[in-house]
């Protein structure tokens, strides 16, 4: 089981729209264009363009079109892992882990293998996306900075 990239794609592009609006960062000033965000992210422009939209249609950030200028819409605490995968990824938490679909009807497993593991997988489903949800743009926005030695005090700018 593997969830797609484009949800990491969006969270570094997050952190990189964060940065480009702290003063005093690498990025400071820097127009967040989706050229600039595909260089950093090693992804296309394309797919940073459609990473970009479904932030903006999740309300998450706000762009100028044309000139760039990505910024968020909300404060990086009030932002959740959960938000940014909602936002970017076109599987519900709830179809993660994939069920085969079975032709055989006549067989006994087949017939009651769907439902079993749906029963199974809710769970596991329901703690991911709890988890998720606990996790927030500011808890990865400080990791990235105290990997950067970014001091405390410049962690609220």
């Amino acid at each position: 089981m593997q969830i797609s990239t484009r949800c990491s794609v969006a969270i570094h592009c997050l952190i990189f729209i964060c940065e480009a609006n702290r003063v005093g960062s690498a990025e400071s000033g820097v127009r967040v264009t989706s050229a600039l965000l595909s260089e950093s992210t090693g992804t296309n422009a394309v797919s940073i363009r459609n990473a970009l939209g479904a932030l903006k249609r999740a309300g998450l950030i706000t762009v100028a079109r044309g000139t760039g200028g990505a910024e968020l819409a909300h404060t990086p605490k009030e932002i959740t892992l959960l938000d940014i995968y909602q936002a970017v990824e076109s599987t519900n938490l709830d179809d993660v882990i994939g069920i085969h679909e079975s032709g055989n009807h006549t067989c006994p497993v087949a017939r009651n293998i769907h439902d079993v593991l749906k029963d199974t997988y809710a769970p596991v489903a329901k703690a991911m996306s709890d988890s998720m949800r606990e996790v927030t743009l500011a808890n990865m926005l400080a990791d990235h900075r105290n990997r950067i030695g970014v001091k405390a005090q410049q962690l609220e700018q």
